[in-house]
C-alpha cells in the first residue's frame, strides 16, 4: 500500500484546491522542488504531481517546476495535467518521470492511451476524476456521460499501470475519501486503483490497513499532510506494517 504525497502546481507554486476550483487555491510552498525533497526526506517512496494550469490549457504550463523536482529528488514521480499526445508522453518520460497520468485524453481518445500503454509498459496511468460518479474532463471543468467503471473497462488488458480515482466533490475539503465508490471501482477491474480526493486524517490511514482495503494500490494525500492532520512517519509505519 503506497501513500503518495501530492504536489499540485499552479503558477509555479505548490497549492491545494478546494473542490477542484482554481479560484479556491491555498499556496503551501512557493518552492515545489523543496517541498518534493521534504517529502522524500520524510520517507515517502513515490510522488504524485499535477500541473493544474496544464490540465486546463491542454499542454504543459508548469514544466520548469516539474523539471526542477526531477533534478532534486531520487524517488519516482508520476505527473498528470495537460499530457495529451504521444509526443508529450515521450518527452516527459525522457526527462525522468516514472509514470504519466492521462485524464482528458482517456475520455476523448482512448486509443491513444492504449497505444501509449503498449509502447511504454508500466509507465502510463489513467486519471479518473468524477463528479457525482461521472467522469470529469478538461481540468474538472466539464462532466462527461461516462461512469468511472465504464472508463476503467475501456482499458482492461491494455497494459495501463494504474487508475487514479479522484472524487472531486471531496477533494481538498478533508471530509474523507469516497471509500464506497473507490472500492467498487477497485473490485470491478483488474487494473490497480489509487484512491484520491479527501484523505483527511489518521482514521483514513487506519482504514487503509484493513484487509478489505488491500485491493487498492494506495492513496494520495495533499492538504492533510500539509496541515499536519496526517503524521507522515506514523502513517508510513502503519501502512508498511501490513505490506
Amino acid at each position: 500500500m503506497i501513500l503518495f504525497p501530492a504536489i499540485d502546481l499552479k503558477d509555479g507554486q505548490c497549492v491545494r484546491l478546494k473542490l477542484g476550483d482554481m479560484n479556491q487555491a491555498t499556496v503551501f510552498n512557493d518552492d515545489p522542488a523543496a517541498q518534493a525533497k521534504s517529502f522524500e526526506d520524510q520517507g515517502f517512496e513515490y510522488l504524485h504531481v499535477v500541473d493544474l494550469n496544464g490540465a486546463f490549457a491542454g499542454e504543459s504550463v508548469n514544466g520548469a517546476a516539474v523539471e526542477q523536482i526531477l533534478k532534486t529528488v531520487k524517488f519516482p514521480v508520476q505527473l498528470g495535467g495537460g499530457i495529451r499526445t504521444l509526443d508529450h508522453i515521450e518527452a516527459w518520460l525522457d526527462k525522468g518521470l516514472a509514470r504519466v497520468i492521462l485524464g482528458t485524453v482517456a475520455v476523448r481518445n482512448p486509443e491513444l492511451v492504449k497505444e501509449a500503454a503498449k509502447k511504454w509498459p508500466g509507465q502510463v496511468a489513467v486519471g479518473t476524476d468524477a463528479k457525482g460518479g461521472m467522469v470529469a474532463v478538461e481540468g474538472w471543468a466539464e462532466t462527461s456521460e461516462l461512469s468511472i467503471v465504464e472508463l476503467a473497462k475501456r482499458f482492461e488488458g491494455a497494459g495501463v499501470a494504474a487508475i487514479i480515482y479522484t472524487d472531486i466533490d471531496r477533494d481538498g475539503i478533508l471530509t474523507g475519501i469516497n471509500w464506497d465508490s473507490t472500492l467498487e471501482l477497485a473490485r470491478s477491474t483488474p487494473i490497480p486503483v489509487i484512491a484520491s480526493g479527501g484523505l483527511a486524517s489518521m482514521d483514513d490511514i487506519e482504514r487503509m490497513t484493513r484487509p478489505e482495503y488491500q485491493v487498492l494500490e494506495g492513496a494520495i494525500s495533499g492538504r492533510a499532510l500539509y496541515d499536519g492532520r496526517i503524521d507522515s512517519r506514523e502513517a508510513l509505519a502503519k501502512l508498511r506494517a501490513v505490506a
